[in-house]
């Protein structure tokens, strides 16, 4: 019997060796999914971030139609890099607000100047109080909303090219 125990550690041992193998073997899942997929808008208000351009509600995403939800700052090179898909997603009908975040208006008027202004409504988010509600970790990221002011869908990072064509159809989708 005690021989037998003698055994114990190297099996667990090569169980573990095993485990590990196996999970490195494995095709790593690269996806980060919200758990606010499928759940209501936080609630805000967010005063408008450039004088030309009305703020932001809540009530606003709860319209009956779906839009795409920015988040940017002009101080962030990705969003900058974004822009031109932007762009193509407001010319093929994309109906998109954004929220700036830790911005003043003279910069995002200078951002919006140089880079383009697909938006429809931008909101100022000063603190990143809804930022952190909607469980955004950074700059750029983009959240489908469905017409009932649910989050549909939320695409961290710079929108690419190939990312257009699938944006618009979790849009259409939603």
């Amino acid at each position: 019997m005690k021989r037998r125990l003698l055994w114990v550690p190297l099996l667990a041992f090569v169980a573990v060796a095993a485990l590990f193998a196996w999970m490195l073997s494995q095709e790593p899942d690269r996806q980060v999914r919200s758990r606010l997929i499928g759940q209501p808008l936080p609630a805000f208000t967010l005063a408008p971030a450039v004088p030309t351009k009305p703020g932001l509600t809540t009530a606003a995403f709860r319209t009956g139609q779906p839009r795409l939800l920015n988040v940017f700052g002009s101080w962030c090179v990705p969003c900058a890099a974004e822009a031109p898909q932007l762009a193509k997603l407001a010319k093929a009908g994309a109906k998109i607000d954004a929220i700036a975040i830790r911005d003043t208006p003279d910069k995002v008027a200078a951002f919006l100047n140089d880079y383009g202004d697909p938006y429809a409504a931008i909101g100022d988010d000063r603190n990143s109080s809804v930022q952190l509600a909607l469980g955004s970790s950074g700059v750029p990221e983009t959240f489908v909303i469905d017409g009932q002011g649910r989050i549909a869908h939320q695409h961290i990072g710079a929108i690419r090219d190939e990312d257009v064509p699938v944006l618009l159809a979790k849009l259409k989708g939603a």
